[in-house]
């Protein structure tokens, strides 16, 4: 029946997501997940929707279990200790770059084009961190507008979570709703969380169903443009070099710590295999 052993993957998924790191969608990949992921969300609009709720029941629960739990957490260290926290991130993107590569096969598969996509995307993605740089504030008196604007950054989000690559918490910064519903998750107010909740549902029924079409016809051109995002993100991560060397030693064991967390969750995706 359940297999609930996916609890703790959704719960490292659902880590990931509350932090604009690493994508729940690479988290998925590297547990090796991923694929059935993919096809039970798919699957949810078939006859066979049973089976797939089977599946998805555990790893739903664990995503909001961290979400819930981590909200309290990340907002405090990134108030309190913001550039060890983002060091922290950094490592878990520098891991998960030469794991997606492998993942790919590069060295057979990648050709001058696809290092080309790679670039671009990884260009685009440091251009749109600069744009929104200063977008952080919570939003208050909202109007019907910033809830619509709100349940599209939703949907665009849950197309991050579920693709490996981009973090759906990265795209929340880029868009400056990031503080909002990191906010509202941790007050619980629950018109923002439902209407941020039903833009990711829309968007992760719809979103999937090209994610399944273009990984099964473009694969290698997408995972190209998967690992650009990620190396892109690093520049939106990146919080500059402390200056105190207490805080860069600090920094620097937090960048480690990511970096063989997900190294962990790599090799934990290879013995799934």
């Amino acid at each position: 029946m359940f297999e609930w052993k996916n609890l703790f993957k959704g719960m490292m998924m659902g880590a990931s997501d509350v932090v604009p790191g690493v994508s729940g969608g690479t988290v998925a990949l590297l547990v090796g997940i991923y694929e059935r992921l993919i096809a039970a969300i798919n699957g949810l609009t078939t006859k066979d929707w049973k089976k797939h709720v089977i599946f998805l029941i555990p790893v739903g629960l664990g995503m909001g279990i961290s979400i819930l739990t981590l909200s309290h957490l990340i907002s405090w260290l990134l108030e309190v200790f913001p550039v060890p926290t983002f060091f922290f991130f950094l490592g878990l993107v520098f891991a998960v770059i030469p794991l997606l590569l492998r993942e790919a096969e590069y060295k057979q598969t990648f050709k001058v084009g696809h290092y080309l996509l790679l670039a671009l995307a990884a260009v685009a993605v440091a251009l749109t961190g600069l744009v929104g740089q200063d977008q952080g504030a919570v939003m208050g008196s909202l109007s019907w507008y910033d809830y619509i604007f709100l349940f599209l950054a939703g949907w665009l989000a849950s197309s991050a979570m579920i693709l490996p690559g981009i973090s759906g918490s990265l795209v929340l910064l880029l868009l400056g709703a990031y503080e909002t519903v990191i906010e509202s998750i941790k007050t619980l107010n629950l018109p923002i969380i439902i209407v941020v909740g039903l833009g990711i549902v829309i968007g992760l029924l719809l979103t999937s169903k090209l994610i399944q079409y273009v990984f099964q016809h473009y694969r290698v051109a997408t995972y190209a443009i998967i690992v650009g995002f990620v190396a892109g993100s690093i520049f939106v991560i990146y919080p500059g070099w402390p200056e105190d060397i207490l805080l860069l030693v600090i920094s620097f064991l937090c960048f480690v710590i990511g970096f063989f967390l997900a190294f962990l969750l790599g090799k934990a995706g290879e013995n799934e295999g």
